[in-house]
This record gives C-alpha cells, sequence and structure tokens, in this order.
C-alpha cells in the first residue's frame, strides 16, 4: 500500500489563470487522497486563494515575490532554497509560466514533475521563436524527472523536444467528482450563446462580439463570463456594433456551470490554447462547442461535439454558431461521458502514482 507522500506545489501566486486554477485543484484533491501537500507561493495574493483546501499548507516567500520582469528567476531560487530546508517526496511545477522552477529544483534530490499547460508547437510563432522555443524548453526541463502532458499529441511533441522519453499524459483535472448530471439544453428564445476565459486580445473575444454582430438580431443572446483589462475596449466595441441589448459582459463568476445550464452552446474563439478547460466544462454540462482550431486539444474534444472554425475568420465563427442552432440539440448524456475521466479524484490518484513510482 502506498505511504502518504508529502508534495510540493510551486506558484507565483493566486491570480486568476487556468494553470493557478489547476494546481489549486489538484493540490486540495491530493491532501484529501491522503497525502501532505504544501503551496509555496511568491505572494499570497489573488482570488484563487480562497479555494485552496483547509488540508492544504500555504507557505509565501518572505519577502513576497510580486510578479514582475525577471520574478519568475526570483520565485525559483526562494523555492530552492525552500527545499533545501525542508525535504518533500515530490514538487509539481504546474504549467509552462513556472518552468523556470523547474530548472532550479533539477538535481535537488528530489523528483520534480513539470507539467505541459500551453501550446509547444505554435505556428504563429515562426521557425525561428519556434526553435528559440524548443532550446528554452530543453534548457528548463532538462533535469525534469518527468513531463506530464495534456493528451498524446502533446506528449509526442514533449518527448521530441526533450529529446527522450520523459512525458506521459495524465488528463486535465477540470471537473468535480461530485458534479452534476447535465441538464436538457433549455428551449429558451433567444437561445444564450456562452464565451468564458480571462479578457485579454489573444482569447479572440473581440472576433467573437463581430461575428456575432453578423447573426440576426432576434437569433441569440452572447453573455461573456470573465474579466480582465480589455473589458473596457468590448464594452466599448459592443456599444459601437449597436449590439448592447444583445451582449452581456457577465464579469468574473466562481463558477460558470450554471451559465452553461442556462446556454445553447458554449463558443471557444481563441488564437491560441494549451488544452481547454472551459470546453472540458461545458461538454461536462452537456452543452456542445464552436471553437477555433487554436490548439490539437480542441479538435481532440469536439469530435462529433461541435465545430471547429479556422482561426481569424469571423464569418466562419458566425455560420457555425448558426449552423449549431438549425441542428437537433445533442444528448447531453452522452457529450457529459465524454470528457468523465477529467475529474479531479482520478487526475489526483493518477499524479499520487507517478510520483510514488518516481520515490521507488
Amino acid at each position: 500500500m502506498r505511504s502518504p507522500p508529502s508534495i510540493l506545489v510551486v506558484l507565483h501566486d493566486f491570480a486568476l489563470g487556468g494553470t493557478e486554477r489547476v494546481a489549486v485543484r489538484l493540490a486540495t484533491a491530493m491532501a484529501g487522497q491522503g497525502a501532505a501537500v504544501t503551496i509555496f507561493a511568491g505572494a499570497g495574493s489573488g482570488p484563487l486563494r480562497a479555494m485552496v483546501g483547509p488540508d492544504v499548507e500555504v507557505v509565501v516567500a518572505d519577502p513576497p515575490i510580486p510578479r514582475t520582469r525577471g520574478s519568475r528567476r526570483k520565485l525559483a531560487r526562494a523555492a530552492r532554497a525552500f527545499v533545501d530546508r525542508r525535504r518533500f517526496d515530490g514538487v509539481f511545477v504546474p504549467g509552462n509560466f513556472h518552468w523556470p522552477v523547474a530548472a532550479a529544483l533539477g538535481g535537488s534530490g528530489i523528483p520534480v514533475v513539470a507539467q505541459v499547460s500551453a501550446a509547444l508547437d505554435k505556428p504563429q510563432r515562426g521557425r525561428v521563436r519556434q526553435w528559440a522555443f524548443e532550446t528554452r524548453m530543453r534548457h528548463l526541463l532538462r533535469r525534469a524527472d518527468a513531463v506530464v502532458a495534456l493528451s498524446d499529441i502533446a506528449r509526442d511533441q514533449a518527448n521530441r523536444i526533450l529529446r527522450r522519453p520523459v512525458a506521459s499524459v495524465i488528463a486535465l483535472p477540470a471537473l468535480d467528482d461530485d458534479l452534476a448530471p447535465p441538464l436538457a439544453v433549455p428551449d429558451s428564445h433567444p437561445p444564450i450563446v456562452l464565451a468564458a476565459g480571462r479578457l485579454v486580445p489573444e482569447k479572440g473575444f473581440a472576433r467573437l462580439v463581430e461575428a456575432f454582430a453578423d447573426l440576426p438580431p432576434a437569433a441569440a443572446r452572447l453573455v461573456i463570463v470573465g474579466d480582465g483589462p480589455q473589458a473596457g475596449g468590448l464594452q466599448w466595441l459592443i456599444e459601437e456594433l449597436g449590439i448592447t441589448d444583445r451582449v452581456t459582459l457577465a464579469g468574473y463568476v466562481p463558477d460558470i456551470r450554471p451559465w452553461l445550464d442556462s446556454a445553447r452552446l458554449l463558443v471557444l474563439a481563441s488564437d491560441f490554447e494549451g488544452f481547454p478547460a472551459v470546453l472540458v466544462e461545458a461538454l461536462a454540462a452537456g452543452r456542445p462547442v464552436v471553437a477555433t482550431d487554436c490548439t490539437p486539444a480542441t479538435r481532440l474534444l469536439v469530435d462529433g461535439a461541435g465545430i471547429v472554425v479556422p482561426l481569424n475568420d469571423s464569418v466562419a465563427l458566425s455560420q457555425a454558431i448558426a449552423n449549431i442552432f438549425a441542428q437537433p440539440a445533442p444528448d447531453p448524456a452522452l457529450l457529459a461521458a465524454s470528457v468523465a475521466h477529467h475529474r479531479i479524484g482520478a487526475v489526483a490518484g493518477a499524479y499520487l502514482d507517478l510520483f510514488d513510482r518516481l520515490r521507488r
């Protein structure tokens, strides 16, 4: 029987972000399965701090390390000093953003597991920038004991870039174990199109608003859930297009499930993504999706559950939304079943199994 391990999770802070959210959820779930979990954070600020479970210890760097230029290197040095004082059975480094921590902790005698959260091969980079990215990735993860990817494609890309078979696949822990079964698709008029995420340019919300403006006025309502620096610009665009009566900026919400329950479909309009948790959440709620071809994971998730459209094509985005409306609503239970392996309990168990193998 596996003895309870002590696991360290290193985070810059508790800001709203997919990487941070996954790390906090995973830490809480591993602690719930008996592990002694500590989060070492550069700063204790951020709304996700409230999501940390009561069994997880939180240690904040002293002095705190706010996000600034070069702060990830400072976080890496502080994390190395911390593990030199306290021993752990394993360290989890969540997402590409925190890879400098893996470089600092590699060789400390503690198994380091680094996660790949964002796309490894982006056409937008071009050949030179892609080469620079891969060179940096090899440097930062050269001493990682294991790399966790979220799909087979990302695993194969990671092994190719790192030039060693170090990566394996563990599903994104996007769903709670006690997640309610999906509700029937509502027969509301007009139907609600939902989008969710941080309001930043790369999420494509401006393009979505422009695409939505091309739909007939009575076709649907658009609700965008999230907050971020682009909120003011999006509000201006909505007013400029004359669709303020059809579009709602709902702001940040801790749980998008109630919004999904009232929606007809979810749209992801991003320029690039790693493995979009919002698509998993939408399918778990039994809602079809329209998504841009922003990551290989999109086609993996959307297969039979919606429509994938090209990047930078608002016309295709608008047409795909209309096509979903023209089709009968899919069986919500079948969509939910397709992502059941993303439940947090099974994923946390898979991580603990990986740490156990590395310990031995």
